[in-house]
């Protein structure tokens, strides 16, 4: 039996090879047909908040003729479409359609004196034409609350009385208003709506304030609040589902606004039952919006204006955002001694010097309603999920062959189960889970696969340490490649482009692959035997522990914390490294990670090229295995289109190797320099 096992145990490794080659063949054309979905559409949409545009209004002079004004200024900077909300008494009032008072000013108003107990809400309004338009829409909103509502006039003016308190009454959430849609249509905006879950989820009552938007060109909406509109405690499914169906029966879709701290409740069953007819949102807050009022000076406040250009650029460009939601509100400036507002700014981000919209424009991208992802799909699927099992399994267990040669059938016989059992309890868990084992072994069994071919004496055998040096980083960086086919071919679903759904556990693959290399390079890239390697260890382990050896554990994990720090979407940066990012990302279009060219890459070409002469080199070229890892990582940002993630790792190789012969170059300045001087020195 033993025989048997090593009979097919010792040729497995090489077949093993045979099939991750043969897997990542069979998983090319799922890469590219995730390449032809987020290349489908290329119509980018900017939208501005109405509502935030009345609130800087409501502080002017001349409140109407300002919006009219603004309006015209935003069509020309290329701000195509205009998000309105459900509308409110209060929002009504700030568009100067209504005017409301409590019981005690219209008491005063009038000069009558009411009844003591009452603290209703009374309106006016602006004209005939506006109460033809809004008082049935006031009337039914608060006869659904049951609310009582009754006529009142004042000086030939028409209104109604709310049998509600002012501040009660105001916040209560009504159909968007009717006269501000058509106006805006008019004016040429497309309307994005905001819906919210404030009111009771009514099937007909949805599926008429749809049809009225569809009429009136409403294509996306955003939803407003932490649910999306039919979320409930009870019967959320049923709910959500008849959602789904109006919104499909309508022809509208949804955004997904990136960055959210919370998901908004229901959002994915609802994208999942519109067949993901949705679009990535990314929003400029109010917040960001106040930085360009603070009291700057001109060179600074432009520094600002052209960050904020560079941001909606890299967000279309880099992140596969089609919809970019700008909001502003008014601010007091003390040291100005007036009311201010970014207004102006936005329009130079946009369309000034260097602005967004013309650079947008020169990558590709039309300014237009945003669309969603036309989902390319292939009859090779199914048979391609044959070849990305197998080749996935056979690539995990030939990084486990680095240390135990001797599991090879054992453990892929017992993946190859394992996967099909996963898959059959959960295809999203089976998906996740063997493509962050794959992301994981490719750069470890590349960069393992370097430091055997110095620890086996291959490398002495080179004549040049420049061409080994380049051989093994193009050679390594392939092999890390390898995993990347796989985590796209495996996570080639609509889901993580709209990032609806994210590649879990990519933060172990920032330390796992270091952790792995490292094992092998301390305990197992020497022939020796088991025994020998655990006597290795106890000797290791019962060193004495020197002052040194604090020191260096002591930088070591100042290093990997500092690390840590610098990856994620919350990694942090220096102003100065911003602004080299900045330069870079202008310069090239698109930014090599600073980690891979100018750390890992030069390091490891320079180790590489020495290692043909001194062996222990080999812990240079070990620093090597954070650039791989991170090609790998850079297609895990399964959002980015995968030209611009293959454009950045080719930038940092290029540039990786420059700076890497540069180092060579100092090296051989440095060695020669001390070869002549120090025998003098020593006479």
């Amino acid at each position: 039996m033993v025989q048997w096992y090593k009979t097919w145990n010792n040729p497995l490794k090489n077949i093993l090879w045979w099939l991750v080659i043969i897997g990542m063949l069979g998983s090319l054309p799922l890469a590219f047909t995730r390449n032809q979905t987020e290349t489908s559409v290329n119509k980018v949409e900017f939208v501005f908040d109405y509502r935030d545009l009345l609130d800087i209004a409501d502080i002017q002079t001349n409140p109407q003729s300002f919006v009219t004004e603004q309006l015209k200024n935003m069509k020309a900077a290329g701000i195509g479409s205009m998000a309105v909300y459900e509308s409110t008494l209060s929002e009504l009032r700030s568009s100067r359609r209504i005017e409301m008072f409590n019981s005690r000013d219209a008491m005063a108003m009038t000069q009558t004196f009411g009844e003591p107990n009452e603290n209703y809400t009374y309106i006016l309004f602006a004209d005939n034409a506006t109460q033809q338009k809004l008082e049935p829409l006031i009337q039914k909103t608060f006869g659904d609350l049951k609310v009582a509502t009754k006529p009142w006039n004042f000086k030939n003016r028409s209104g109604l009385i709310i049998q509600m308190s002012m501040d009660d009454a105001s916040i209560k959430t009504m159909d968007p208003d009717p006269i501000t849609l058509q106006m805006l249509k008019d004016q040429g905006f497309q309307i994005v709506v905001r819906l919210s879950n404030r009111r009771p989820f009514v099937t007909n009552e949805m599926d008429r304030l749809l049809k009225s938007l569809h009429d009136i060109g409403v294509k996306r909406i955003i939803v407003d609040g932490n649910e999306v509109p039919g979320y409930t405690e009870e019967n959320t499914e049923v709910n959500l589902n008849k959602m789904a169906d109006l919104l499909h029966k309508n022809g509208i879709g949804l955004a997904a606004i990136e960055l959210l701290k919370e998901p908004q409740k229901g959002f994915n069953t609802l994208a999942k039952q519109t067949n993901y007819n949705v679009v990535r949102l990314h929003s400029f807050t109010e917040k960001d919006g106040e930085k360009l009022t603070e009291p700057l000076k001109k060179a600074e406040l432009q520094d600002r204006i052209q960050g904020v250009a560079d941001r909606f650029v890299l967000a279309v460009k880099d992140r596969n955002i089609r919809m970019v939601f700008l909001n502003a509100k008014p601010v007091k400036s003390l040291d100005k001694g007036k009311l201010v507002d970014p207004l102006g700014a936005f329009y130079e981000s946009l369309n000034g010097k260097d602005g967004a919209i013309p650079r947008i424009e020169k990558v590709g991208f039309t300014l237009g309603q945003a669309e969603t992802f036309k989902v390319e799909t292939t009859a090779w699927q199914k048979i391609a999920r044959i070849f990305m099992l197998v080749g996935g399994v056979s690539l995990i267990v030939l990084m486990v062959t680095f240390f135990v040669p001797e599991l090879a059938l054992f453990l892929f016989v017992a993946g190859l189960l394992g996967a099909v059992a996963l898959h059959a309890l959960s295809a999203n868990f089976y998906a996740q889970g063997l493509a962050l084992g794959t992301a994981i072994s490719a750069p470890s069994v590349a960069i393992m696969l370097a430091i055997r071919s110095v620890r086996s004496g291959v490398a002495a055998k080179w004549k040049s340490g420049i061409a080994y040096g380049l051989w093994q980083l193009l050679k390594t960086s392939l092999i890390s490649l390898i995993g990347v086919v796989y985590v796209v071919a495996l996570l080639n679903h609509i889901t993580y482009l709209l990032v609806l759904q994210q590649f879990r556990g990519v933060g172990v693959l920032h330390l796992l692959p270091i952790a792995i290399a490292g094992l092998y390079l301390l305990f197992f890239s020497e022939k020796n035997t088991y025994v020998e390697k655990w006597a290795h260890v106890r000797r290791l382990l019962s060193s004495y522990i020197s002052v040194l050896w604090i020191v260096t554990a002591g930088v070591a994990l100042a290093a990997i914390f500092y690390y840590l720090s610098r990856t994620g979407n919350e990694g942090q940066a220096s102003t100065v490294e911003k602004l080299f990012r900045s330069f870079l990302e202008n310069t090239l279009g698109v930014r090599p990670r600073t980690k891979e060219f100018l750390l890992a890459h030069p390091l490891f070409l320079l180790g590489a090229y020495l290692a043909v002469r001194y062996k222990n080199a080999v812990y240079l070229m070990f620093i090597g295995v954070i650039g791989q890892l991170s090609i790998v990582d850079t297609f895990a940002h399964l959002h980015t289109p995968l030209h611009i993630s293959l454009i950045r790792i080719t930038y940092g190789l290029v540039f990786g190797a420059l700076i890497g012969l540069v180092l060579i170059a100092a090296w051989e300045i440095v060695a020669r320099s001390w070869k002549r001087w120090v025998p003098q020195l020593s006479k």
